[in-house]
């Protein structure tokens, strides 16, 4: 379902709208979406990115211009969840707090991978399949491995990331 407080670029392509779960956030223009797919409320996606099936995106995520992000990718946004406070009660919304966590232009993120929230992905980096990123990625760095650890440089990996569009024509 798509809410209609979604921002949805006219060039924007939402592939199976009604296998996926879209309310309150901004999808920036070419941005493909795959099915099965939730984006919460305050999200803000650039343009030209590709999300592909039954990725979470929660409040508090921003995901710059051409960014990857593969099948099952899941990012929290609170580092310390629980369903009740100290004193056994439910937890409302007060008592969240919300991380805010940004994923740089042309950055990837492989399938299964968890973001932890309040972390920060460098532009141009590459976070491998099923990695956990618990702490912020440099640009243009390979991080793998659980927690992820940087292990090589996308600059170095036999092509070049543009994380820049050319203009078009």
């Amino acid at each position: 379902m798509i809410a209609p407080d979604v921002q949805l670029h006219p060039d924007a392509t939402v592939y199976q709208p009604d296998l996926v779960n879209l309310y309150g956030c901004r999808i920036g223009a070419r941005t493909k979406v795959g099915a099965f797919v939730e984006i919460q409320s305050g999200v803000e996606v650039g343009a030209d990115v590709k999300i592909q099936a039954f990725a979470f995106i929660p409040s508090g995520v921003r995901i710059d211009d051409g960014v990857f992000i593969g099948p099952h990718v899941c990012f929290t946004n609170d580092r310390y969840p629980a369903a009740v406070n100290a004193d056994g009660s439910l937890k409302g919304l007060q008592d969240w707090r919300r991380e805010t966590t940004v994923v740089g232009a042309g950055a990837s993120i492989g399938a299964n991978a968890t973001i932890i929230g309040g972390v920060t992905i460098g532009r141009g980096a590459m976070v491998a399949a099923g990695a956990v990123v618990t702490r912020d990625v440099p640009e243009h760095a390979l991080v793998a491995g659980v927690p992820a650890r940087v292990i090589g440089d996308t600059r170095s990996m036999g092509h070049r990331i543009d994380t820049h569009r050319p203009p078009p024509g």
